[in-house]
């Protein structure tokens, strides 16, 4: 069987740059010595995602380039030790600062650069500069080829996002996280997980990190299989509130099987029926004031 390992690295941060860069890197290592083909990070790991009860202005100053030398470190690091690795930072760019994944596959040759579309500008977050689209890139794994794209935290509440990476051919979608994954946000990954028919693996702060609980968790998207009575679990892991490594299997063959059969995904839909979806007029009860393109 083609079983992807994916690390997700539940870890609290050091409080600096380069602190964060050593823990991050050996954390790295640890994961490979666990098996791992992925290694994950929660979300902004570059400053911690310490953007909250501090002025604009000065964590702004935190934001370092996407490819900086914190960055390529971890790019050389996925080459050295044969893994992927999805680093997560607050990026410097033009005249602005963004929340950016930037995953490099095994061969330590950056594959994607996704900045978190749907900001959360409702909070401190109206000070970074939203993502322009979704992506989805072919990573070379020890199991072949598999398609990858990217959400991070707030992008998960919006059926969109996963729908677009669908189409566009994720198998995996990778998911930094900065808050409490409680029962009804660990349903919406549930949920994109199951209409999507893909895997999503979600990499949370532990609970000793403010506003944070851990439960990191991969779901798999296989809700049926032919010799099982009715629906199964596509919970594969869900990690506890506590630091850790927490590595998940994930079913390739079984997966594509099932995109190949089952009855969600692209399989029934009829777009052409949906054009409301992309309207851009806002109707009460949704208007808010500080709502932004």
């Amino acid at each position: 069987m083609d079983i992807l390992k994916i690390a997700l690295l539940q870890i609290a941060p050091c409080g600096s740059l380069d602190d964060n860069l050593e823990k991050g890197m050996g954390c790295c290592r640890m994961a490979k010595k666990k098996g791992a083909d992925i290694a994950l990070f929660p979300e902004m790991w570059s400053n911690g995602y310490a953007i909250h009860e501090r002025p604009a202005e000065e964590w702004r100053r935190e934001a370092i380039p996407a490819d900086s030398e914190f960055v390529n470190n971890f790019g050389r690091l996925a080459g050295e030790l044969d893994m992927a690795i999805g680093i997560t930072l607050l990026e410097k760019y033009a005249d602005g600062v963004r929340n950016t994944l930037v995953l490099f596959d095994r061969f330590g040759e950056r594959k994607m650069t996704y900045a978190k579309v749907h900001t959360c500008d409702f909070s401190v977050e109206r000070n970074l500069t939203p993502g322009e689209g979704f992506c989805v890139t072919e990573l070379d794994t020890a199991c072949g080829i598999v398609k990858v794209g990217a959400m991070i935290c707030y992008d998960r509440e919006f059926p969109e996002s996963a729908r677009i990476l669908m189409l566009q051919g994720a198998e995996l979608i990778l998911v930094p996280n900065a808050c409490p994954m409680e029962i009804n946000r660990l349903s919406q990954l549930r949920a994109r997980a199951y209409e999507n028919m893909l895997a999503v693996a979600t990499c949370n702060y532990p609970e000793i990190v403010p506003d944070c609980n851990g439960r990191s968790t991969l779901f798999d998207g296989v809700a049926y299989l032919p010799e099982e009575e009715g629906s199964r679990d596509t919970c594969i892991l869900e990690a506890g509130g506590e630091e850790g490594i927490y590595i998940a299997g994930l079913d390739l063959n079984q997966l594509r099987d099932y995109r190949e059969n089952e009855v969600h995904g692209n399989a029934y839909r009829h777009p052409g029926k949906y054009g409301i979806l992309t309207e851009t007029k806002i109707e009460p009860p949704f208007i808010r004031e500080d709502y932004r393109q």
